[in-house]
């Protein structure tokens, strides 16, 4: 069934871009009315919702001129316990959360979607042991921002996909290596000023939770096609040769 009546004569319109929405708008309704998938619409709704989380926290942070570093994890200072709480919530710039934006965005939706039984627990693991491994052996400093969470799902798709091999885990899997291959690097120390210990003990917490959940989600249904069923009918004289 066709979702867009749209006239011979308008379709030069839609090269251009000022007047796509409006000519969309009027002449293909029914596309407005398709749903997604929900499982993938509510995972982007979640982790939109958190990555909004995150800036209110840092805009109020930059309004108030009231510095939101000491709420994050300080090694060994029972002072600063509820920093494993509160840590991945805060960044120290502008620069730094729009650095972790789009790793969370991508890999905390990944989690989201692929993941609908577990994804929970994984999170919650990956968050509590990566401040408390940052907590016990870190450098004696603020360890702030969400790289280590991102660090933990990147390492947790890797994992999960070796160990499910269904198609759904590997296509996140590869995904995640395109966009994010460069934090296998993350978890070396490099800069003064990078929380490597976060990325590291990140990193570990979700291999951890991909070796503990990694069968709580059912695998996805197959898609079978007919062509699959289609080849050679006719049997191979198991006496002749080709040569």
């Amino acid at each position: 069934m066709s979702t867009c009546n749209l006239p011979q004569g308008l379709r030069p319109l839609m090269t251009h871009p000022v007047l796509v929405p409006f000519v969309f708008l009027r002449f293909c309704p029914k596309l407005l009315k398709m749903d997604p998938d929900p499982i993938l619409r509510k995972s982007a709704i979640l982790t939109l919702s958190f990555v909004a989380l995150l800036w209110g926290i840092k805009l109020w942070e930059w309004l108030s001129d009231w510095p939101l570093v000491t709420m994050g994890v300080y090694p060994l200072s029972t002072q600063n316990l509820a920093g494993i709480l509160f840590g991945p919530l805060i960044h120290g710039s502008f620069t730094h959360i729009a650095t972790n934006t789009f790793g969370v965005l991508v890999l905390g939706a990944a989690l989201l979607y692929g993941f609908p039984k577990s994804r929970w627990w994984v999170l919650a693991m990956i968050w509590l042991l990566s401040g408390i491994g940052v907590w016990l052996f870190g450098r004696p400093s603020f360890h702030i921002g969400a790289s280590g969470l991102t660090h933990g799902l990147f390492f947790f798709l890797l994992v999960v996909s070796v160990l499910r091999r269904d198609k759904r885990s590997i296509a996140l899997m590869m995904m995640a290596s395109l966009l994010f291959g460069g934090m296998f690097w993350g978890v070396l120390p490099s800069e003064q000023h990078v929380s490597f210990e976060y990325h590291l003990f990140g990193s570990a917490a979700g291999v951890l939770a991909a070796l503990l959940f990694w069968r709580a989600d059912p695998k996805p249904a197959e898609k079978h096609y007919d062509w699959e069923d289609e080849g050679d009918d006719t049997p191979l004289d198991e006496t002749s040769h080709p040569y």
